[in-house]
């Protein structure tokens, strides 16, 4: 059983930065592709960032040059750094594996408002 669960997040201001934190527990292998997404409430979840077991990493047009990932095998937790925040950067974010687990997080949320 997969669990994860996320934290970080809060109000900011536009350019402000946040640093979220997702730990992970049971059958998560260090080879696991582990991702970002957010969703804002009548829209899809969107996958906005990736990290192989090796470090590499992806990110999608709206956040790169802004967001980073990272991760941490040995604690088992995945990072995203997020500078420059600007309001439509304002969703739920989760992070899980790519393709992802049946189960999700709680997500946190993000507000960027002024």
């Amino acid at each position: 059983q997969v669990q994860l669960v996320e934290s970080g997040g809060g109000l900011m201001q536009p350019g402000g930065s946040l640093r979220l934190s997702c730990a992970a527990s049971g059958s998560i292998a260090r080879t696991n592709v582990m991702g970002w997404y957010r969703q804002v409430p009548g829209k899809q979840r969107e996958l906005v960032a990736t990290i192989t077991g090796g470090g590499s990493t992806y990110y999608t047009g709206a956040v790169k040059g802004r967001f980073t990932i990272s991760r941490d095998n040995a604690k088992k937790t995945v990072y995203l750094q997020m500078n420059s925040l600007k309001p439509e950067d304002t969703a739920v974010y989760y992070c899980n594996a790519v393709p992802y687990f049946d189960r999700w997080g709680q997500g946190t949320e993000v507000t960027v408002s002024s």
